[in-house]
């Protein structure tokens, strides 16, 4: 579907049907990104009613650069790092030394694994590493940028995500090894 200048401004009108329109076509990839970055299908769906309620709001600064879709993304995005920032305190100093080395064996594991159970596994890291994780590897923020958006130091962002790395893959051969 293709969402142009006319859709836009009939969006911003207020026009129930070009805002259905919008949100059923983005609203499903979007709640993905949401539960990436919750532990509940429930704070899932706030975050996904917060995003799109900001993303009608501020629809009027969309300046067609780029894609209407990326710019959708980076509102969730941005309201899921907010809701944890309103929620979450995060630990700022974890250390490198505490996280598990990478075992060679294990890099295929997650060949082995269905999207639901890699899901899972991210659910399961505490707060601060998933932020990290999702914004870092899925997203494909800089620690820098991680660090600036999190309020958190650049280390403390590359070592967080040494720590959720860590946690994964000592579940991941877990989940391997049948425990």
């Amino acid at each position: 579907m293709h969402f142009d200048e006319d859709f836009i401004k009939r969006c911003l009108g207020n026009d129930p049907k070009a805002q259905g329109k919008l949100y059923q076509h983005f609203a499903p990839k979007m709640f993905g990104i949401c539960l990436r970055f919750t532990r509940n299908q429930m704070e899932a769906e706030d975050i996904l009613q917060e995003g799109f309620i900001k993303i009608f709001r501020y629809l009027k600064d969309y300046r067609s650069e780029g894609s209407l879709e990326g710019w959708i993304r980076k509102t969730i995005v941005n309201t899921a790092i907010n809701f944890y920032k309103k929620k979450i305190k995060y630990q700022k100093d974890i250390s490198l030394e505490q996280s598990e080395p990478i075992n060679n064996e294990e890099e295929n594991a997650i060949d082995m694994l269905s999207a639901k159970e890699l899901l899972d596994l991210i659910h399961e890291l505490p707060d601060g590493y998933r932020m990290v994780f999702n914004l870092n590897v899925i997203e494909g923020y800089t620690h820098k940028e991680i660090g600036n958006m999190l309020n958190i130091s650049e280390n403390t962002s590359k070592s967080q995500l040494s720590r959720a790395r860590g946690v994964l893959q000592s579940k991941l051969k877990k989940k391997v090894k049948g425990d």
